[in-house]
């Protein structure tokens, strides 16, 4: 991305899946917001029209994809790529993106230690699945010039071109946390220099020329964009950002800014308030845990957000904002909105979940099924009652709410349904009088 806007394209950004942190360094690399494409979640419908939204205004989209080719989220643990129903496969997997976009692939492999097989596995990938079209090769980890002329050989008779061979490099090992990449936020300025340093190397090793003739010879698609919300009130509602709280997808934000929302950012590390006259208040998730001490020790704004929080502010919570708003987090004192208490563990609680409102909330009616996931290493004691969750292997009540707050671990993407930005605004709007906000 970064490589191909040094030549003067427009270059967005499409990851497929639900994460947060890779589309922070997609921005980096493109200067525009990364977006999601997730067909779990927002249904594969909805693909096409969230592609063209993120694609309005560039020459190029690229679209990083999730873990290996094939590898996504199904109800069907039994479905395949031999199954005749094109709608029933491994959802939100890159091949299935591609495949709803009619997007050409091209497949990065790891070539280090290997020479000959790397040709079997491209032909497994390629012909595994013959609606989806593997039309180019990135070889990474490349041992030397020697190796890379193996490499070349060994693919040669598999006619799909190979468009780079990147060398190995220490240089372009990423520093990486337990849910993956450290987010942009933390350290910006060194991420700015590892993608320019990792765009030379693009430069050098990979053809450029040859990636944009791909992109440009994909067939045309014609969609509609994606629906906007309807505006409902002119509201303000304050978003926690900075280093601790950074995932928040953007088509949520700009979903409640259609809706009539006013976004004030503030920092809960180095605020001592939260924002003036606001109807509402969101945060996201993030790593909590890693700045546990800094928020611990801002008491005047957790305790102006108890205030209001528990006086009637609307508010909306997802995974790391539910642990701010608990009793503690691993030992250290948050704003005590939630009664329960949050620990750190070493086990991985992920995956795609359908979160069905079994209380009344600013998201979701009671009742209202919706789509989400969650990914973290924490536990919350107790889980709360406001959702009946559901997923491949966890089911249960879990997470807080009231018809002024919803707070859980699980990240709703508006993009599944528009109408939940609708309904958080209206909660603002209706509850106008509470909260720290002047009454009309």
């Amino acid at each position: 991305m970064a490589a191909l806007r040094r030549r003067g394209l427009r270059v967005a950004a499409g990851k497929v899946g639900p994460d947060f942190i890779d589309p922070g360094y997609h921005e980096i690399a493109t200067g525009r917001p990364g977006r999601n494409l997730d067909a779990w979640i927002c249904r594969p419908e909805q693909i096409a029209p969230l592609a063209a939204h993120a694609a309005e205004g560039s020459d190029v989209l690229v679209i990083e994809g999730v873990m290996g080719l094939f590898d996504g989220a199904s109800d069907n643990p039994s479905v395949g790529a031999a199954d005749d129903d094109p709608g029933e496969e491994r959802s939100s997997s890159t091949a299935h993106i591609a495949r709803l976009l009619d997007a050409p692939v091209i497949l990065v492999i790891d070539a280090a230690s290997t020479s000959q097989s790397v040709a079997a596995t491209v032909h497994g990938f390629a012909t595994y699945d013959p609606r989806v079209r593997v039309a180019g090769i990135v070889l990474n980890r490349v041992g030397s010039d020697s190796h890379e002329v193996l490499l070349r050989e060994a693919l040669g008779d598999l006619k799909i071109p190979v468009m780079g061979a990147l060398r190995r490099d220490d240089a372009f090992v990423w520093r990486d946390r337990h849910l993956g990449l450290v987010p942009v936020a933390e350290h910006r300025e060194e991420v700015q220099r590892s993608i320019e340093r990792l765009a030379s190397a693009m430069e050098q090793h990979c053809d450029l020329d040859a990636i944009v003739d791909l992109a440009r010879r994909a067939p045309m698609l014609t969609t509609p964009m994606p629906l906007r919300a309807d505006h409902v009130a002119d509201v303000r509602v304050a978003v926690a950002s900075g280093p601790a709280f950074s995932f928040i997808y953007p088509d949520n934000l700009e979903a409640m800014e259609d809706a009539g929302a006013e976004l004030v950012q503030f920092d809960p590390r180095s605020a001592r308030a939260l924002p003036e006259h606001i109807h509402a208040l969101y945060v996201g998730g993030g790593f909590p845990e890693v700045f546990a001490a800094e928020l611990a020790a801002n008491e005047p704004l957790l305790a102006d957000v108890r205030a209001k929080v528990t006086g009637g502010l609307v508010t909306l919570a997802e995974c790391g904002g539910l642990l701010w708003l608990a009793r503690s987090l691993d030992g250290k004192a948050m704003a005590s909105v939630i009664p329960a208490d949050a620990v750190m563990t070493d086990r991985l609680s992920l995956g795609y979940r359908r979160a069905n409102a079994l209380v009344d909330n600013p998201l979701l009616e009671l009742g209202v099924e919706a789509r989400g996931h969650e990914f973290h290493y924490s536990t919350i004691t107790p889980k709360g009652d406001a959702l009946d969750i559901a997923g491949r292997f966890v089911s249960g009540a879990a997470g807080f709410a009231s018809p002024r707050l919803l707070a859980s671990y699980v990240h709703f993407h508006f993009g599944a349904d528009i109408g939940m930005a609708e309904r958080f605004v209206a909660a603002c709007a209706r509850h106008e009088g509470s909260g720290n906000y002047p009454a009309s």
